[in-house]
């Protein structure tokens, strides 16, 4: 009767180790899909950053284009202009190019473009570092899923519930060496 009431509490112990080692494989699992959703999450902020990013620059470096390009335009009327009537008009579009600078510098003091360019950077390299952190969680979040499920003893209820090694984020053979021949490009 002993041996009965000891070899039947050693089955429940077994039961529970074996659930308690299927549920450590199912919380490997679930923690390295979340660290890919961590990633689509940067990925996504990337892809929608980085254009808005890249038209606002643009958009304030044509700006300050015109309104610069107008006023040496109006400021080489005003030094070749021969006549009185020539200067007169030439100081008249000279003046409203400068007041347009000055309702613009109003309205926007720090319109500059290099920092709009600075800030340009800071945003990919700071997107960029967030991808980077993300995918090294996912790597370590898959690193821990397959030694679990390459480890003994789970390695045994792991194969039986259709638990397999995942593959790590990496870049590729192909994308690496396309990576180390060309640096990205971001283009204005």
């Amino acid at each position: 009767m002993i041996g009965l009431i000891i070899a039947g509490a050693l089955v429940v112990l077994i039961i529970f180790w074996l659930i308690g080692l299927y549920n450590r494989l199912v919380s490997f699992r679930n923690n390295r899909e979340n660290a890919f959703a961590d990633i689509d999450v940067q990925l996504r902020q990337r892809n929608d950053l980085i254009p808005q990013l890249v038209s606002t620059v643009k958009g304030y470096a044509a700006h300050e284009k015109d309104v610069l390009e107008r006023i040496t335009a109006a400021r080489s009327a005003v030094m070749g202009a021969s006549s009185i009537n020539e200067k007169i008009e030439a100081d008249t579009q000279l003046t409203s190019a400068l007041q347009g600078l000055r309702i613009q510098v109003e309205a926007y003091p720090d319109l500059k473009a290099s920092s709009n360019f600075l800030q340009l950077q800071e945003e990919i390299a700071d997107i960029e570092n967030k991808l980077a952190a993300a995918r090294r969680y996912f790597n370590s979040a898959t690193r821990e899923l397959n030694t679990a499920v390459e480890s003994f003893p789970s390695n045994l209820i792991a194969g039986q519930f259709g638990f397999t090694r995942q593959p790590l984020y990496d870049l590729g053979t192909a994308q690496r060496q396309a990576m180390d021949e060309q640096p990205p490009q971001i283009n204005f």
